[in-house]
């Protein structure tokens, strides 16, 4: 039964199972928008905001962040792709297409007179089971797998992408550069912080000639060319305020007597930011880093010293460099005591810091840094919105390696993992006695909607191919003799099942449960609600406005 009436709240309130129909019907519209663009022959869209700029990509993430979604319920699956994306990087798209095929299923059940509770119960014991499945049974130690691992989970992360021709190549930087960057903690844990890698964009030129970098590639040049252009054992101060002739307060005023006491003056200011340089050169510095301006009397000072001095940094940019040097990020000379002073423990170091002209730029390069390494990317493209989706795909495919190389196990790609779910939960849901067992069905049909996604994008027979990956996975959990099936996944170039652990298509098993975990929450959380209740807006409109005057004939 459905009610809506008014409340004394200036809303309106909506109960009832139409309001949990609206939700599932927004998070399938939501769901349909980013379906076509799953899988390596997916599809891109094109989005244009208000002012004419124009993003064309196929990433889930950013199509559901520049869509301005206004439905409470639709929201939740927008921020689900955002979740996803900040925990995993990769799976944006299938994630929201989960959640959306179990909302549906929802739906159906309770038309069917079961309760949402039940269904809650059903969909939790199913994901708890399914994540058990997977490091159980699918799970593969990346170590197996040799050191043709960590390519075949980026070439696999970038198949869908704008840049699937050349992931040969684009995954050989990749991977150099995250195993550049990884170490091991005290507590023994490899780690891959994926933030040490700048990832530079310039246009123009072919995508093969993008280039990786051995070291911190600043797009920024220096800011005299009286300064030497590259020197070494370079010791690195990050400055996070201008440096220039100091001048009075907002508000603060001087009165002089004498006229001659104004040359003082003016003498002191200079002397003012000359003693602050004067403090960094002394203690050691021989490159100097400023998020902040130079000016040209600042300037004379770093050259005569034949220091290297460099503007306009980006404040994100500094704290990695100095992050991977070992240097502090000063805002302020003053002190403790209330004095200024500059440390040489302020200092960071590098073997190397050179201005270098690279594709059509001059850029800044640090190399050999020595509290961490780094590494730089240097993508080049055709024009700025294919610059900004290889970025994208780049992005994506170093989170997919990252998760590889700190939790070390893969799965199977091309709809394996969600075969072999359907086949196993649906036996599961059999053992059941409980009413959860039509819950843990419906989930198991819901997982079957990532295989037939991909082969419908890929403009093959879903029904058929699908019913054939079922078979397999059916066979390889009832026979034994065939249980190597559990590696069969789809081909969608060939329109035919393979082996795809011998394929190399293998992707993060943490993607893969975190995607089942976020969009079964995600789920819950919509299946949950039976009631809305709509504030209305206030009218912002002026009754004495001219427009309303002439409505109501006073003029």
């Amino acid at each position: 039964m459905t009610t809506t009436q008014s409340i004394s709240l200036f809303g309106e309130r909506e109960k009832g199972d139409s309001v949990r129909t609206q939700n599932m019907t927004a998070a399938v519209a939501i769901a349909n928008i980013v379906k076509s663009s799953l899988g390596p022959v997916g599809l891109d869209k094109m989005l244009v905001d208000e002012v004419g700029d124009v993003t064309v990509t196929n990433d889930g993430a950013t199509i559901l962040k520049l869509l301005e979604v206004e439905h409470p319920a639709a929201k939740v699956l927008c921020e689900l792709a955002q979740l996803q994306d900040e925990e995993v990087g990769d799976g944006t798209t299938s994630v929201v297409i989960i959640a959306a095929e179990l909302l549906r299923a929802a739906d159906e059940l309770i038309k069917q007179k079961i309760h949402p509770t039940t269904i809650i119960n059903g969909y939790k014991l199913a994901c708890k089971e399914s994540v058990k499945f997977i490091q159980d049974n699918l799970s593969i130690p990346a170590a197996d797998l040799g050191k043709n691992c960590l390519l075949n989970v980026a070439k696999t992360s970038m198949s869908s992408k704008i840049i699937g021709s050349d992931k040969d190549f684009f995954s050989n930087i990749v991977v150099q550069s995250c195993e550049l960057i990884r170490f091991t903690n005290t507590r023994g844990e490899t780690k891959c912080p994926i933030k040490s890698i700048n990832v530079l964009k310039a246009h123009g030129k072919s995508t093969r000639e993008s280039i990786f970098i051995k070291g911190y590639a600043l797009n920024c040049t220096v800011a005299s060319q009286l300064m030497p252009k590259s020197i070494k054992n370079a010791k690195i101060a990050c400055i996070d305020f201008s440096l220039q002739k100091a001048k009075m307060k907002l508000g603060v005023q001087v009165v002089v007597d004498d006229p001659e006491k104004l040359d003082a003056i003016r003498q002191r200011e200079s002397d003012i930011t000359k003693e602050k340089i004067q403090m960094i050169l002394n203690s050691g510095a021989n490159v100097i880093l400023t998020t902040g301006g130079i000016d040209d009397m600042c300037l004379k000072y770093f050259v005569d010293a034949g220091a290297m001095a460099v503007r306009r940094c980006k404040k994100e940019d500094l704290k990695r460099i100095a992050r991977a040097t070992g240097a502090a990020l000063v805002a302020s000379l003053s002190n403790l005591e209330g004095e200024e002073s500059f440390e040489p423990a302020f200092l960071g170091s590098a073997e190397e810091v050179a201005q270098n002209r690279i594709c059509d730029d001059e850029l800044i390069v640090i190399k050999g840094t020595k509290a961490k390494p780094a590494a730089s990317i240097i993508l080049r493209g055709a024009n700025d919105i294919y610059v900004d989706e290889m970025d994208r795909s780049v992005h994506d495919s170093l989170c997919a390696v990252k998760r590889v190389i700190e939790s070390k196990a893969v799965v199977p790609g091309g709809g394996c993992v969600e075969a072999a779910l359907s086949i196993y939960l649906e036996n599961f849901a059999t053992s059941l006695g409980s009413r959860e067992q039509l819950a843990i069905a419906e989930f198991a049909q819901a997982m079957l909607v990532i295989p037939k996604t991909l082969v419908v994008n890929a403009a093959k027979d879903s029904t058929e191919l699908v019913a054939k990956l079922r078979a397999f996975h059916n066979a390889s959990q009832t026979i034994e003799a065939k249980k190597n099936f559990k590696w069969i996944g789809l081909d969608l170039e060939n329109g035919k099942c393979r082996d795809n652990k011998e394929a190399g298509v293998l992707e993060p098993a943490m993607s893969k449960i975190k995607s089942l975990k976020f969009a079964t929450e995600a789920a819950i959380t919509i299946l949950r609600i039976d009631d809305m209740i709509k504030i209305f807006q206030p009218s912002k409109e002026d009754p004495n406005s001219y427009a309303n005057a002439v409505r109501e004939g006073r003029l």
